[in-house]
Formats: structure tokens, C-alpha cells, sequence
């Protein structure tokens, strides 16, 4: 019985001498609490694409045989140069005929009118000369009818011409449906056909590959699907980063050029509207190519000279972990501006304050006694 009793007096006292043994800091590090710019960002969901300004996939408007493949892919063509013809002797033919019809009209005109001038003279002559009684009436009246009957001769001329000259019209537009010119100056992307080969238009509601795919490279975009609920936050004019895949290194600028005035609902996809980024001026040695991925980052709002901290020390609730009086406490934070690397802070901390960054110690919670130690430089205090 007396041993029973050492033994339990012996863990009592064990017991009271681990309760009152001071309890072991736990090392946590810190980042201070900054002034700099943040800003809200609105992001696509899915990869935006380089588009051109001006892009043609060109068709002729006919069926025929490739007669001339005048160029081929990679070639840089002129705002209105020939591209393709189809076989058209026939055609050049009806127009040499024309342009023969047109002249015989032409000189037929003149023939007419020279005559009628003739007429005319004679016909002033003869009341000139029935004014001192020269000439009897009956011949001025002959003389006067032949003058009217070649003037209407000479005047019918005109029509004639331009019925001939309206004939050679139709046969050059015939001609032109089987030439494919350039619409404007760029770079031959894709050429389908070959010399011989018949080329046949796209019936409609069919697609059929285009006979040449014009490209004019100078003026370049990004479209970009934005999720419905961000999309109203974007406006006209806007300021936005590109990001692409191919140049990870850089970030490019631009302005929101279009917002798309209906919202794309695909299957198994979020709604979205799509969002053009015009590109602002890119350094010499970047050669970009249509159909890069590339990402937006639509700058909705921008406040400079504010109290911020790093948005991934916020814990749910806005709240944030600080050492007071060498002990875990947790501070409510009122935000404002927020991005996913910076938080804007208008209420709960200051300029020079210091938040718990070492969130991944477990069962790091308010109260538990803790020791600052020097933290590695891991980049998330850097002022961007």
C-alpha cells in the first residue's frame, strides 16, 4: 500500500514538473509589410490565339482550269497583284472582239458627225443663198431635212457606242472571274491548286479549302476568351499584358480593341465573351506568327503608394498571421484592390508591420509561443 502510494505521488509530481516547463518556441519567419502598387486583373480562362487584322482565305467565284499559279507560299504580294487565273481564251477573245466593235462604233461616230457637220454648212449655205432668191424653197427644205437626218445619225452614234462599250464591259468582268487578285498587301500563308488542276467554288453551306490563304502581318491581335462573370469588369481602351507560350521570358502590352457583344456558350465549356488585345509596338528581334497561344492579363483598376502584403499569406476570412508579444495572433484585414500576388490593406496592418509567412509549419495556430528566425530570400517581398 505505501508503494502505491510513492508510485502515484511520483507521476504526480512528474506531471506537475512537465506542466510547468517552459514551452518550446516554434521557428517562423516573416515578411514585412510593404508600399507599392496593386492592381485588379481580370484573366482569360482558356488560351487566347495571334490573329491578323487582315487575314483572306481568297476563292475564285467560277469552276475552271488553272491556267497560271503566279505565286506560292511564303511569297509577299501587292494590294491588287495577280495571284491565279483560270482558262480564259475565250473569254479574251470575246474581248478583242468588243474592243473591235467598240472602235467601229467609234469610227462610225465620226464618220456620221462629219457628215452631219457637212450637211449643216450646206444647209446654211442654201438660206443664205434663198435669202437673195438664189435658191428655191424646195431646196432649202431638202437641204434643211438632210441636215436633221444626219445630226439624228451622228447623235445615234453615242448610243451605239455605249451599247458596245457596255458588251466589252461584260466580257472584262467575265475575265475578271477568272483572275484572283490580292485584296490588300501581305504574305501568301497557303497555296491549293497546281497548274492544269481544275479549281471548283465552295457550294454553300460546304467548306472547301481555300485556293490561297492571304496573310497581312503588320497589324496583329490576341482574342481571347473572358469568363461572363469577368467580362464586365473590361472595357474599351483598357491596359493588358500578353503573355505567350513561345516568348515565356517576356511580356508584351496592348489595349482592349473589341469586346465581343455576345457571350460564346459552348458545349461542356464555361460561358465566355471573347476579349481583342491590340498589340502595342514589339521589339525588333520578336517575329510573331499567326496562331501563337498567348494569355491577357486586362488591368481593370491600378492604385499606386499602397499598403499591401503578398495575397498567398491571407488566410480564409482575410485574416492574417503576426507575432505580438512572442506569440501566434490573428489579425482581420479589410482589403481592397486584390490580384493573386498582392492584397491592398486599408484597415488591420501598416507599412513596416510583420506577417507569418512560414504557413506550411502545422498547427500554427493563435497563442502558441514562437521564435523569429532570418528567412531565405524566396522572392515573395520583391516590389513589382
Amino acid at each position: 500500500m505505501k508503494s502505491a502510494l510513492i508510485i502515484g505521488g511520483t507521476v504526480v509530481a512528474i506531471i506537475a514538473a512537465i506542466s510547468l516547463w517552459p514551452e518550446t518556441p516554434v521557428a517562423v519567419t516573416t515578411t514585412p509589410v510593404q508600399v507599392g502598387k496593386v492592381e485588379s486583373l481580370v484573366s482569360n480562362t482558356r488560351s487566347g490565339t495571334v490573329q491578323a487584322c487582315l487575314r483572306s482565305h481568297l476563292s475564285l467565284t467560277q469552276g475552271g482550269q488553272v491556267n497560271q499559279l503566279l505565286v506560292q507560299q511564303g511569297d509577299t504580294v501587292v494590294a491588287g497583284q495577280l495571284l491565279m487565273t483560270l482558262w480564259n481564251d475565250d473569254i479574251k477573245a470575246g474581248i478583242a472582239q468588243a474592243q473591235a466593235q467598240v472602235a467601229i462604233a467609234q469610227s462610225n461616230k465620226a464618220s456620221r458627225c462629219r457628215q452631219a457637220e457637212a450637211d449643216l454648212r450646206d444647209a446654211k449655205r442654201l438660206r443664205d443663198l434663198r435669202k437673195r432668191n438664189m435658191a428655191s424653197e424646195e431646196q432649202l427644205d431638202r437641204s434643211n431635212t438632210v441636215a436633221d437626218i444626219s445630226r439624228f445619225a451622228c447623235e445615234q452614234q453615242d448610243a451605239q457606242i455605249q451599247q458596245v462599250q457596255a458588251a466589252l464591259d461584260l466580257q472584262q468582268a467575265r475575265l475578271a472571274q477568272t483572275e484572283l487578285r490580292a485584296p490588300f498587301a501581305g504574305i501568301i500563308a497557303e497555296v491549293n491548286g497546281e497548274v492544269g488542276e481544275y479549281a471548283t467554288p465552295s457550294p454553300p453551306g460546304v467548306a472547301t479549302p481555300p485556293a490561297i490563304d492571304l496573310i497581312n502581318q503588320e497589324c496583329l491581335y490576341v482574342r481571347a476568351p473572358i469568363d461572363e462573370v469577368d467580362a464586365a469588369q473590361v472595357k474599351i481602351g483598357m491596359e493588358t499584358r500578353v503573355t505567350l507560350d513561345a516568348f515565356q521570358d517576356q511580356t508584351f502590352t496592348g489595349l482592349v480593341s473589341r469586346i465581343a457583344p455576345y457571350v460564346q456558350d459552348l458545349e461542356k465549356q464555361a460561358r465566355t465573351v471573347d476579349v481583342d488585345v491590340t498589340l502595342s509596338s514589339l521589339p525588333q528581334d520578336i517575329d510573331l506568327l499567326i496562331g501563337y497561344s498567348a494569355d491577357i492579363e486586362v488591368i481593370t483598376a491600378s492604385r499606386d503608394n499602397v499598403v499591401r502584403i503578398p495575397t498567398e499569406l491571407l488566410l480564409e476570412g482575410n485574416k492574417v498571421l503576426t507575432v505580438q508579444n512572442d506569440a501566434i495572433a490573428e489579425v482581420p484585414l479589410t482589403l481592397g484592390l486584390t490580384n493573386w500576388t498582392w492584397s491592398e490593406v486599408t484597415a488591420g496592418l501598416k507599412a513596416g508591420d510583420a506577417v507569418i509567412n512560414s504557413l506550411d509549419i502545422p498547427d500554427l495556430n493563435p497563442g502558441i509561443k514562437v521564435k523569429i528566425t532570418p528567412a531565405s530570400d524566396s522572392g515573395i517581398t520583391k516590389d513589382d
